[in-house]
């Protein structure tokens, strides 16, 4: 990290369009975005701040996470990523092991994660080779606004249509798509499969636990999410003039993500109003985190 940066870094997203993507993200762009990336330093999207890319900023010691909105208007693909080992061996990379925060669906709308029991290697062979539908050897989850899903690096997953969610996942761009709906990208060719590298990696064994909660935006206060070794995860809703105190916490930059609302962020002599749709990076620094809401308010906290 670089001396001398603000301590309160208001960032601008990198925007990525989708096949998939809808118009909640940015309604007046002609192509669908799906993607936000709210705090990256990824090399295939950088946040900025004022005129500099986030990775001018900051390093990947302090900031081994990634945080995205997606919005989406069709399913996903079916899709796996890698764990560290594999993607280190294959792909010069790290992980991704990541978490969604649902933040709208429409009705009877969910998320596709993890296998049906008693799907074999040999059983999703065999379906991929006969053309089936992949989606229909995985769990479906019926999502609302609060819901909490961790997803491990490993299990076979896709987000459903007209799904907004938050995403907190290793700093990583591995992805194994498996199936992708018959479908064409917006170059009106099919996308590419990584069927090989998936079937490597996709575990077969039985589904971990997803760390399923429901209702996190229910009840003011804190919800404490997860804890991975390169991010942690809170909720947070405020009433009108409530103060609290943030730490950082792991020896990382922390990361605020403001769903509704609006607070007044104060370190030391910063400080910086945040609305709906706006996020804020705070940079290593043993400087004390006030947060006050002016209106009732939830955001997401990642450290």
């Amino acid at each position: 990290m670089l001396d001398n940066i603000p301590l309160l870094l208001k960032l601008t997203p990198y925007l990525q369009e989708k096949v998939w993507g809808g118009h909640r993200l940015k309604p007046d762009h002609f192509n669908p975005i799906g993607e936000s990336w709210e705090i990256s330093i990824h090399p295939e999207g950088n946040s900025t701040f004022g005129e500099k890319k986030l990775s001018e900023l900051i390093n990947k010691k302090d900031l081994p996470y990634l945080v995205k909105i997606i919005d989406t208007s069709d399913n996903l693909s079916v899709q796996v990523h890698p764990g560290d080992e594999y993607a280190a061996k294959y792909e010069n990379s790290k992980g991704k092991t990541e978490c969604w925060a649902i933040l709208d669906a429409g009705k009877n709308q969910g998320i596709y994660l993890g296998l049906k029991e008693g799907i074999s290697k040999n059983h999703f062979k065999k379906a991929l080779n006969t053309g089936e539908n992949m989606s229909k050897l995985l769990e479906f989850y019926p999502v609302k606004k609060g819901d909490f899903f961790y997803v491990p690096a490993g299990t076979p997953h896709a987000i459903g249509k007209d799904v907004l969610l938050a995403e907190v996942q290793q700093s990583s761009g591995i992805t194994y798509r498996v199936w992708d709906w018959n479908r064409v990208g917006l170059d009106g060719k099919p996308r590419e499969l990584h069927i090989d590298k998936a079937l490597d990696v996709i575990n077969f064994k039985k589904n971990e636990d997803f760390k399923i909660r429901r209702g996190i935006f229910d009840q003011f206060g804190e919800v404490e999410l997860l804890i991975h070794p390169e991010f942690g995860l809170s909720s947070f809703k405020m009433k009108k003039n409530e103060e609290r105190q943030l730490a950082l916490r792991y020896n990382r930059v922390g990361g605020l993500v403001c769903l509704s609302g609006e607070l007044r962020v104060q370190r030391d002599e910063y400080v910086v109003e945040v609305r709906e749709k706006e996020t804020l990076l705070m940079p290593l620094a043993p400087s004390e985190i006030k947060i006050m809401s002016k209106e009732d308010s939830e955001f997401l906290w990642i450290c």
